[in-house]
């Protein structure tokens, strides 16, 4: 055969074929007002007389699915109908190929026979005619309604993809007096949707995919028309920007190929340019506004003082969630009130360092703090030490009838000078200060926290550092008050920062009564039960370490994970060794239970050889805290390093990347380490803990604990680190992130495209609205 007839022929590009419109309605609103929006399409009734018709659209381009989803939205608004013979009558017509008609409006009295007749009604298929079902209402008009004074309500729940002409159709039904209300499902097409809605077109225009927001704007329109008084007293209507969007696909030429065709010359070709297309995916938005009602809830008034957060019991009740301290008063009331289960020794400094005045300024600080926090009702034992180069303790633990009692003991304790021996002091109170105050045969479970308040206005003339440790190893808590020039001494004393209170003047240092009681109570709860986090431990198991004290940071971290509600709606861990490898031990949502976790901790490896916290870092990053290995989007992210400081030369930018990731780093520094490295590695000397010994990580726990517990708190950037996998972009919008994914598809870009093949869609889809990237990519809506 001759080569010129296989070469006559036209070079023709088909790119996949026109896919379906996605579309999405955004109401720009924030997310209050969308929980009130909701809250209040619960409280909507309707018990006018009225005639509504759902007209469900069961043809194939639905799908049962989404036929399933437009009878929910239909009982959905069933349940906030009084269906009664003489008030609201219920009937549905299913349309596809040829309308039916499922129930007239005369066939049943009650909401709950209504709604199973609707939960039973079958998907039919076959093509969209919605031109056939108005005919149908044009001629019959609504089987087993009314006269013409009762309002006649239609319901149109479809995609919109009708096969002919429905324009006038729709202009005939309404011009009837037909209240006509279009409510787009799966992916509709809004013009469609625009030509059947009666006027104004934005109040008539719903998505039944949002099923709250829905019903409260249907219910919206009929109570502004005076049809229905759908709204609760108080509730109001108002106009919120949004917007409907539309993906259509077209064909546009992208280029030019050469090509040949045959010749009417003996063995000669003809070239040309053929042109080149492909698809390209078109959003089109429709601006609108979407009119909805409102209703006040009892937390608008902010009814709780003293930062208490209101929390909505149902629609009409709340309760306040109070700081530690405010008593439990109905709306945190500013009653001072030690309120938590504590046994406190006030240990005042009383040597020639304070001065008298010191001494008597401390006295009337601690009998106002008396007055106005202790009562014997308080779950709470008080006793009085004070110290110079002696110790005495004039007030013994609960000694005491009541309040005045107290106050008198208080009046006769005298200044006696001396030299300022705080180390022996607390030592002695250690041993002597806190002797069982319950009753002989009598047991308490869990015993009361013993908290020791120490007041000073000098430093200390001997090292403290022995006596600090012994008490904390007696399980004692404490809290330091004194001058702003003392706070490094009161640091080294408490462990905590948090446990320091200091004070620029006499009257300053009253003003400080309630930061006291707020922290004496304020120790019953340490760790972050409710707070969700995503949390690797990165461990130095180098042969620098060593074993013994591998095990004592083993120890440290499996008390440490106590403190949170291991669970994969809160807190996950992850742990991380590193030496002469880098080994994930476990990743973050291995271990969904405490015993699990803390039987994985006992078993981590130590592995010896050189150990490298740059390549660990970097191993965090690429290999743990990933959507992929179990990180989740919207959740705080935190990597605490625990090290002597060697091998982390190499780790400031490794850390820099992390953090520029969204994930905080906490550094804890164990023994003489180089300060500067270890400070570079945590980015500030917020995020840097200094132990002066692996024996002392236990004391240093809560201090731990609150700084990553502020951490969780924080709010956490949606995109970071990014969920979508394979080189995919996330994108912010609107409280939610959506993935823009090249080569691939689904929610995160894990699913690829095979040449040749059309894109499958995976839920809800968005794309570039300004027309320029042809990526699929997933719209993921979080907390709706």
């Amino acid at each position: 055969m001759n080569l010129i007839l296989f070469l006559e022929a036209i070079c023709i590009f088909l790119f996949g074929q026109v896919l379906p419109s996605f579309t999405i309605q955004d109401l720009y609103v924030n997310q209050e007002t969308v929980v009130k929006i909701s809250a209040a399409s619960q409280l909507m009734q309707c018990s006018a007389a009225l005639d509504v018709l759902f007209a469900l659209d069961g043809s194939h381009s639905i799908g049962k699915g989404s036929f399933e989803r437009s009878k929910y939205f239909a009982i959905k608004l069933c349940d906030t109908l009084t269906i009664d013979p003489d008030k609201v009558r219920v009937g549905v017509l299913q349309f596809s190929s040829i309308p039916q008609l499922e129930f007239p409006l005369d066939s049943f009295y009650t909401r709950e026979e209504v709604k199973e007749k609707i939960k039973k009604t079958v998907f039919k298929g076959g093509s969209t005619e919605t031109g056939l079902a108005l005919k149908y209402l044009l001629h019959k008009g609504f089987p087993g309604g009314r006269n013409s004074s009762i309002p006649q309500i239609l319901v149109i729940v479809t995609d919109g993809k009708s096969q002919g002409n429905i324009a006038l159709l729709a202009k005939q039904l309404k011009e009837k007096g037909v209240v006509v209300f279009a409510v787009g499902v799966r992916f509709p097409r809004w013009t469609e949707l625009h030509i059947l809605a009666s006027e104004p077109k934005d109040q008539y225009m719903l998505f039944a995919e949002h099923v709250d927001d829905a019903t409260n704007g249907l219910y919206s329109t009929l109570s502004s028309l005076g049809i229905c008084n759908a709204t609760a007293p108080g509730c109001r209507i108002e106009p919120h920007l949004c917007e409907r969007k539309t993906l259509e696909t077209i064909r546009e030429v992208t280029g030019n190929s050469l090509c040949w065709r045959g010749s009417k010359k003996t063995n000669a070709v003809i070239s040309s340019l053929c042109p080149f297309y492909s698809w390209k995916k078109v959003f089109i938005t429709h601006p609108a506004t979407c009119y909805r009602t409102v209703c006040p809830d009892p937390c608008d008034s902010q009814p709780c003082q003293n930062g208490g957060t209101c929390v909505l019991e149902g629609l009409d009740k709340y309760h306040c969630l109070c700081p530690f301290g405010f008593g439990g008063e109905a709306n945190c009331a500013p009653k001072l009130s030690l309120e938590c289960s504590v046994n406190i020794l006030f240990l005042l400094d009383s040597s020639s360092g304070t001065t008298l005045e010191g001494f008597l300024q401390a006295k009337a600080f601690l009998k106002r703090f008396v007055q106005a926090v202790v009562n014997m009702d308080s779950p709470v034992n008080v006793a009085v030490a004070q110290y110079s180069q002696e110790v005495e303790i004039p007030i013994q633990m609960g000694e005491y009838e009541d309040v005045p009692s107290l106050m008198k003991s208080l009046d006769r304790m005298h200044f006696t000078g001396g030299a300022t021996l705080t180390s022996r002091a607390l030592e002695y109170v250690t041993d002597h200060g806190f002797r069982d105050t319950l009753p002989l045969g009598e047991t308490h479970d869990p015993q009361p926290r013993r908290v020791v308040v120490l007041l000073t206005d000098s430093r200390s003339q001997d090292l403290v550092a022995g006596s600090v440790k012994y008490a904390r190893d007696r399980n004692l808590f404490l809290i330091g008050v004194g001058s702003e020039f003392l706070r490094a001494e009161l640091e080294e004393i408490t462990g905590n920062p948090k446990q320091v209170i200091t004070y620029s003047n006499p009257q300053d240092l009253f003003n400080k009564i309630p930061e006291l009681q707020k922290k004496i109570c304020t120790l019953q709860k340490p760790g972050c039960q409710s707070q969700s986090l995503d949390l690797v431990f990165l461990l130095d198991a180098s042969a620098t370490m060593g074993q013994e004290n591998f095990l004592k940071v083993q120890s440290f971290v499996r008390e440490s994970s106590l403190q949170f509600n291991i669970n994969r709606d809160v807190t996950q861990i992850g742990l991380v060794v590193y030496g002469r490898r880098v080994q994930t031990t476990f990743a973050l949502d291995t271990h969904p239970t405490s015993s699990s976790l803390l039987q994985a901790i006992n078993q981590a490896p130590y592995l010896g050889g050189t150990g490298s916290t740059g390549s660990a870092l970097l191993h965090v990053y690429d290999e743990v805290m990933t959507v992929q290995k179990g990180a989740r989007p919207g959740v705080s992210k935190a990597v605490v390093v625990i090290t002597e400081g060697t091998g982390t030369e190499d780790a400031v930018v490794p850390a820099q990347k992390l953090r520029n990731n969204g994930i905080s780093i906490l550094v804890i520094s164990v023994g003489p380490v180089l300060k500067e490295t270890l400070l570079r590695l945590a980015g500030s000397h917020d995020f840097l803990i200094h132990v002066p010994s692996y024996e002392d990580l236990k004391n240093y726990q809560d201090l731990f604990i609150e700084k990553i517990c502020e951490e969780a708190k924080r709010p956490a950037n949606l995109c970071k680190p990014s969920p979508c996998m394979n080189d995919g972009t996330c994108i912010l919008q609107n409280g939610s992130y959506r993935c823009e994914c090249r080569g691939w598809e689904g929610p995160h870009c894990e699913n690829r495209i095979l040449r040749g093949d059309s894109p499958r869609s995976h839920g809800l889809h968005q794309y570039s609205s300004n027309g320029q990237q042809g990526y699929q990519s997933q719209h993921l809506h979080l907390g709706s």
